[in-house]
């Protein structure tokens, strides 16, 4: 099975969306099969935290990973990137606690990985894939995620706000099969989307502790006479922010199973929800399937209901 890492290290460096401090982050190649993981060097022994829904600790806003008493916030945008861009296997080292907003977007890490290109890495085809037979869905409200069967991967997403400048948006994304087509995509169509946030809640973020490193030149803002610094980069960009973000958590998985992941008026906290509720039932269908090795080959994961930036 052929995986990818970069070819050379990339940095960049700014502030931290709801921290407000400033970090460098560096990203190097990695061995095959090692995944994506962060490494906290300003902490003593430099703790390593896994890109792995096990990891989640936070989703208020953003998602947050940690492993004991070390953590990393905001990590969705680089990794949507790294995967967007094919990058299996990744260091991710980081000098503080929360990944740089930087302009708001994915656009400045895939721009660095597309200039330092990829390396093709071969590694032992012993991993069962995962494959979502049934829908499954994870409701909060009228507020919902979903992983429904389909031949491709594809990213759907709603949002509403009743605010006229964004309204009702839909958008729907789908990765090429041929990898260098997909990055080609995923830089030209999602990650340039910037986060948004609404003009009327950013006292009280600001009142609880969040957004301190949030400014007009790192989010679009949206009041009710419209958006306080255009130009939008697409006529729908937040449903698209709202892709690059769910593209970032389900990222978690490790890999997209064939699925048409669809979501509306979700959170990061759904989009947790429904990655944690993926695993577990392919868990679940991996241990009925130990007693058939052919039924390994593709098992199925049966349905279920459950329950801005």
């Amino acid at each position: 099975m052929q995986q990818h890492t970069i070819a050379a290290e990339i940095a960049a460096a700014g502030v931290g969306l709801h921290s407000g401090v400033s970090t460098r982050v560096r990203i190097l190649p990695a061995e095959a099969g090692s995944g994506r993981y962060f490494v906290r060097v300003d902490l003593p022994d430099l703790p390593i935290i896994p890109a792995q829904v096990a990891a989640v600790n936070h989703t208020v806003l953003s998602t947050q990973l940690g492993k004991g008493e070390a953590c990393v916030r905001t990590v969705e945008h680089l990794l949507a990137a790294l995967v967007g861009m094919g990058v299996d296997n990744a260091r991710i080292e980081i000098d503080g606690p929360e990944v740089p907003l930087l302009d708001g977007s994915a656009a400045v890490w895939t721009t660095s990985i597309a200039q330092v290109g990829l390396v093709s890495q071969s590694v032992a085809n012993n991993q069962v894939p995962l494959a979502v037979k049934e829908p499954i869905w994870i409701y909060q409200g009228d507020a919902f995620g979903c992983a429904l069967p389909a031949p491709e991967t594809r990213f759907s997403y709603g949002i509403d706000f009743d605010l006229p400048a964004i309204g009702n948006q839909w958008h729907s994304w789908s990765p090429p099969t041929d990898l260098g087509i997909a990055s080609a995509s995923f830089a030209a169509e999602i990650a340039p989307a910037r986060t948004f946030g609404l003009l009327h809640q950013i006292e009280h973020l600001q009142k609880t502790g969040l957004i301190k490193g949030g400014s007009l030149d790192n989010a679009l803002v949206c009041g009710p006479e419209g958006w306080l610094n255009p130009p939008l980069r697409f006529a729908n960009e937040p449903v698209r922010h709202k892709i690059l973000d769910l593209v970032g958590d389900l990222s978690l998985l490790g890999t997209f199973p064939h699925a048409h992941f669809l979501a509306y008026k979700a959170s990061h906290n759904l989009h947790i929800q429904l990655a944690q509720k993926i695993l577990d039932l392919a868990e679940s269908c991996y241990s009925e399937a130990l007693a058939s090795p052919r039924a390994l080959e593709s098992f199925p994961v049966q349905q279920t209901f459950q329950e801005g930036f």
